[in-house]
């Protein structure tokens, strides 16, 4: 009995410790709970207390001392195109600006050289949304940026130009391209910059202004045969005057054509003709009598009729009796005050003397006959050739008079 007691007591202790594994193996699989459960027996069996730590508050980040201005102020509405934009720093140096249009197209421009500022180098638009975009640092290197964006203004006053040349067109080397406005120019300079020619050759051209409202533009010296020009004119977004804007963003372009030169001498009653640096040929002329004297200087052909009216009451200070030709044959005109180069066919004074009313006539038939000398000089000629009258009883035709711009000294245009 003793001994079956014994074993019995035995295989219960077993049972126990085979209860005990089994309870420590069914826990295995996810160790939190016996960690936490090890924790808390470790705190008992030291005679302490769990508590859990209370999470620290994370650092404030560091704020940059550069900054940022954009004028105008962000959503600003009808902003003049011209100074329009600024962008500027304190506290810092600019690093990154960059604005553009609505359609990306970027507004160039430069930052300062102490780094403080940055400005356009040209106008913007009118009637543009504009988006700003700037970077700053401090002297700690820290980073500081700012997004804007304003609208320019639509203009309620513009002024049309025109000017006198034909897209495509072919000239002679004595062109000269004037520019007319509707209304009266203040801001003379900045329209003269938001006109630029581009030459083939390289050639520099130079504006003149005529009062308020005329703008001449002509090279130093005669075109070269051949060159290839084209007008740009960015006057859209150009304040012309006060309040009132260019209203024109256009291209335009033509040909210099072979060189023709021909100089008209009153004193011998002869033209002489000279094509590509020589001599073609030598017309007998008549030009303006005692009375009536032909202007002296240089002149440019400014356009041609094949027929005419010249009637002596549409020109000043005329001498002596009056006249009325309906059908004045292949007129070239070479001033604004009624200075032509024509076809005459009422005359004979051609090579012997002076007897027009101020202009230099050829022989030519009632009509106007191709083959006759007015006839074959008009068909050989170009708007833009040269026509030099010298010894004539006359003033100095002015440079304002047609496009007689040659006339005035390079150092003054």
């Amino acid at each position: 009995m003793r001994t079956g007691r014994g074993a019995a007591r035995r295989a219960t202790a077993v049972l126990l410790a085979g209860g005990v594994l089994m309870l420590a193996s069914a826990c295995g699989p996810d160790d939190t709970p016996a960690k936490a459960g090890a924790a808390g027996a470790a705190g008992a069996a030291g005679g302490g207390t769990s508590s859990s730590a209370a999470p620290s508050a994370a650092p404030s980040p560091k704020l940059s001392a550069a900054q940022l201005t954009v004028t105008p102020a962000d959503g600003a509405q009808d902003v003049a195109p011209s100074g329009a934009v600024k962008v500027a720093v304190a506290n810092g140096k600019l690093t990154q600006v960059s604005v553009a249009d609505k359609d990306g197209h970027a507004v160039q421009g430069s930052i300062a050289a102490d780094g403080l500022s940055w400005t356009p180098s040209a106008a913007l638009a009118v009637g543009m949304l504009y988006k700003v975009s700037a970077q700053a640092v401090d002297s700690a290197g820290l980073q500081a940026a700012v997004d804007s964006s304003f609208t320019t203004l639509t203009p309620a006053k513009t002024v049309s130009s025109n000017d006198n040349i034909s897209t495509g067109s072919t000239y002679g080397v004595g062109m000269i391209v004037s520019v007319n406005f509707n209304k009266d120019v203040k801001n003379k300079d900045a329209v003269v910059q938001g006109i630029t020619f581009e030459a083939s050759d390289g050639t520099q051209v130079k504006g003149h202004w005529f009062g308020s409202r005329r703008l001449d533009f002509r090279p130093q010296a005669y075109w070269k045969a051949g060159t290839k020009v084209t007008i740009h004119y960015k006057l859209k977004s150009v304040e012309v005057s006060p309040g009132v804007y260019g209203g024109s963003d256009r291209d335009e372009s033509f040909t210099i054509g072979r060189s023709q030169i021909s100089t008209a001498d009153a004193a011998s009653d002869q033209m002489t003709v000279v094509r590509d640096g020589k001599t073609l040929e030598t017309l007998p002329i008549t030009a303006g009598n005692d009375d009536n004297p032909s202007w002296n200087g240089t002149m440019t052909i400014e356009s041609k009729e094949k027929v005419t009216r010249m009637n002596s009451a549409t020109v000043s200070n005329v001498v002596g009796s009056e006249y009325d030709v309906p059908d004045v044959p292949h007129a070239m005109r070479l001033t604004d005050s009624g200075t032509y180069v024509h076809g005459n066919y009422w005359s004979n004074a051609f090579g012997q003397s002076n007897a027009s009313h101020g202009c230099v006539s050829m022989q030519d038939a009632k009509g106007g006959d191709d083959n006759s000398v007015a006839g074959k000089f008009y068909n050989s000629s170009l708007v833009g050739d040269v026509v030099i009258i010298k010894n004539a009883k006359g003033k100095t035709v002015s440079p304002s008079n047609g496009l007689s711009g040659w006339t005035l000294p390079w150092a003054s245009w």
